[in-house]
């Protein structure tokens, strides 16, 4: 069986980093380049990630004593209250780099997550899971900004994908729970909660 190569790889500086050359240019969007370099110092990246961990452990801790009460939801509607975003299983952050038969060409809610912490950075809902991403999506440069803020003070990260295939096949129902989602774990790359946290990592006013 051959061995699967290897993500790392040296920058300029000597750190590690997780992307290729090549995904570092898929990430790029057309046009005039930017940045992938956040000044940010160290203390205040662990902080304000810090923040966001401690708000998503209470959403977990919530959800525990109220267990009973979500099985029972469960079994008859589809709530944000059911899903938790950190028991699903995880696949590459470059999934969409993949053949499109590697996913099903069907509905889902996607997560990205640096499971390191671990830390929900993302939520998004698409209507075929093998074709989200394959075009220019801001939530690739939120990810190279973020990164980059973590190889310069070598703090260390581990970018994934989790996807939740129960979803409802019809538009605006899948919305609506996209948005629910976004509410009950304030995550950081969607927009609707910028206010709450000041990402730092938001290189332009573009949506994810």
């Amino acid at each position: 069986m051959a061995k699967s190569s290897k993500r790392s790889h040296s920058d300029s500086s000597g750190q590690q980093s997780l992307f290729t050359a090549a995904e570092q240019r898929t990430f790029s969007p057309p046009g005039p380049r930017r940045s992938p370099t956040v000044d940010i110092s160290a203390a205040a990246l662990q902080a304000w990630k810090n923040k966001i961990f401690l708000h998503q452990r209470q959403v977990i801790e919530t959800a525990v004593t109220q267990q009973g009460n979500l099985f029972e939801t469960a079994s008859s509607h589809i709530s944000a209250d059911t899903i938790d975003p950190f028991v699903l299983d995880l696949q590459n952050f470059f999934f969409f780099q993949w053949p499109a038969d590697r996913h099903p060409s069907q509905p889902c809610i996607y997560f990205v997550i640096d499971t390191k912490l671990p830390l929900l950075l993302y939520v998004g809902e698409t209507c075929k899971a093998n074709q989200r991403w394959r075009g220019v999506h801001d939530c690739k440069q939120y990810v190279l900004n973020y990164q980059a803020a973590h190889f310069k003070h070598q703090i260390p990260t581990a970018i994934n994908t989790a996807f939740w295939w129960e979803t409802p096949a019809e538009m605006r129902p899948r919305q609506q729970l996209e948005s629910a989602l976004i509410s009950r774990w304030k995550s950081p790359f969607n927009k609707e909660n910028w206010r709450f946290w000041k990402t730092p990592f938001i290189a332009t006013a573009g949506d994810c």
